[in-house]
C-alpha cells in the first residue's frame, strides 16, 4: 500500500455548511500529489445568499459565481475526480458535513466515503498554540500562501498529511491512523428520499421557511456575556471523532452567541465546558474579531496570554477563532453584518 488519498476542501457562501461556494481537490499518490482540481459553484438554490463575512474571509462574492453552474450540477465532476479515495481535510467534520447537507438540499443522492481529519492529526503530530491551517502547514513545511483559497488550502492540507504520515514512517493512510491509536471515520452515503435528512439541514430548512413565513428575523445586536454561565458535561454519545471531543474548551472575549449557547454546543459535541483557564484545559476559543495570525502580533486577550503562557511551558493548548469554532459546531454568524 502507498500514501493514497485525495484532499478536499470547501469555502462556503453563508453559515449554513451546505451553501458550498468553491471547492479544491488535490490527488495524492504515493506520497506526492499528481494531480488537481478545482471550481466555482453558485450554492444550492434558496441556500445561495452570500454573507459579508464569508466574502470577507474567502473573497468570493456572488456576481463572481452568477453564471457558475450550482453544486448539484458539478457533484459529478468532483465524485469522478475522488473515485474510491479516502478524503483528507481540515477540520475533516465540515467539509464532510458540506457534502452531505449540499447534497440534501440539491434533492441528489451521493456515495459513502472514509476520511481523516489533519486538526485531530496534527494535534498528535506538531506542539502548536494554534492547530489553524497555515500554523500547522508551516511546521509541516508547506507553507500556506494563500489561505482561503480552496486548491490552495486542500494542497495545503495534502502536504500535512504527507508529513505526518512520513514522521510516522507509515505505508499508508490507514497504517497512519493505526499507528496513532485512531480509527477510520465514514460518511456514510446519502441516498435521497431514503436516508433521513441530517440535523444541519433540517435547522436550516426551519430557517427557511420561518423567513417565507414572515417570522421574527434573529437579533442584529452583540450578544455580551453578563456572567460565565454553567458548564454541562459532555455528551458522552457524541461522535469521538470531532475535533470538539474530549477538549476541555474555555471561552474569552464576545461571540456572536450567548457563552451559555457556546458551552452548550460544544458540550454537544463531547467537549468539557470550562469557565478559567487551567492546567487541563486544551481549547481556548477568542471573540472579538479575532483571528489566529493574532497570535503573532500580541493582539490577545487576558485568557489568551494566559494559553500563550502555558503553552511556553509544555501545555498543549489550541487557540481558536469564532469562525473556526462555529465551523466546528455548525453554527451561523450572528445576524448582523460585519
Amino acid at each position: 500500500m502507498a500514501i493514497d488519498f485525495t484532499a478536499i476542501d470547501f469555502e462556503t457562501a453563508n453559515g449554513f455548511r451546505g451553501s458550498p461556494c468553491s471547492v479544491g481537490l488535490s490527488k495524492v499518490r504515493g506520497g506526492r500529489i499528481i494531480e488537481e482540481a478545482s471550481w466555482l459553484m453558485r450554492p444550492p438554490e434558496g441556500f445561495d445568499q452570500f454573507d459579508p463575512r464569508n466574502v470577507q474571509i474567502h473573497g468570493i462574492t456572488a456576481g463572481m459565481v452568477a453564471a457558475k453552474p450550482r453544486f448539484g450540477e458539478l457533484f459529478a465532476d468532483m465524485a469522478d475526480f475522488i473515485g474510491t479515495d479516502m478524503l483528507v481535510a481540515h477540520n475533516a467534520a465540515f467539509d464532510m458535513g458540506v457534502i452531505r447537507s449540499a447534497l440534501e438540499v440539491s434533492e441528489l443522492s451521493g456515495p459513502a466515503y472514509d476520511y481523516a481529519c489533519t486538526v485531530i492529526l496534527s494535534r498528535r503530530s506538531y506542539s502548536l498554540v494554534s492547530y489553524s491551517l497555515p500554523f500547522v502547514a508551516e511546521a509541516a513545511g508547506v507553507p500556506l500562501l494563500n489561505h482561503h483559497d480552496a486548491v490552495a488550502d486542500a494542497r495545503a492540507c495534502a502536504g500535512i498529511m504527507i508529513d505526518i504520515a512520513s514522521r510516522n514512517t507509515a505505508g499508508s493512510i490507514p497504517d497512519l491512523l493505526t499507528a496513532m491509536q485512531m480509527r477510520t471515520t465514514r460518511l456514510e452515503a446519502y441516498i435521497h428520499g431514503t436516508a433521513a435528512v441530517s440535523k444541519p439541514t433540517r435547522t436550516a430548512l426551519e430557517r427557511q421557511e420561518l423567513g417565507s413565513a414572515g417570522g421574527a428575523a434573529p437579533s442584529s445586536a452583540w450578544t455580551y456575556w453578563p456572567d460565565e454561565g454553567s458548564n454541562p458535561e459532555p455528551n458522552q454519545d457524541a461522535d469521538d471523532s470531532h475535533p470538539l471531543y474530549g477538549q476541555t474548551v474555555v471561552f474569552t472575549g464576545n461571540l456572536g452567541l450567548s457563552r451559555q449557547e457556546a458551552k452548550n454546543r460544544a458540550a454537544e459535541l463531547g467537549a468539557r465546558p470550562a469557565s478559567n483557564v487551567t492546567r487541563k484545559t486544551t481549547v481556548l476559543v477568542v471573540g472579538d474579531g479575532f483571528v489566529a495570525s493574532d497570535l503573532k502580533s500580541g493582539r490577545v486577550t487576558a485568557k489568551a496570554h494566559k494559553v500563550l503562557q502555558l503553552h511556553g511551558k509544555g501545555q498543549q493548548i489550541e487557540v481558536l477563532s469564532e469562525g473556526e469554532f462555529l465551523q466546528m459546531i455548525g453554527g451561523r454568524w450572528p445576524a448582523h453584518s460585519a
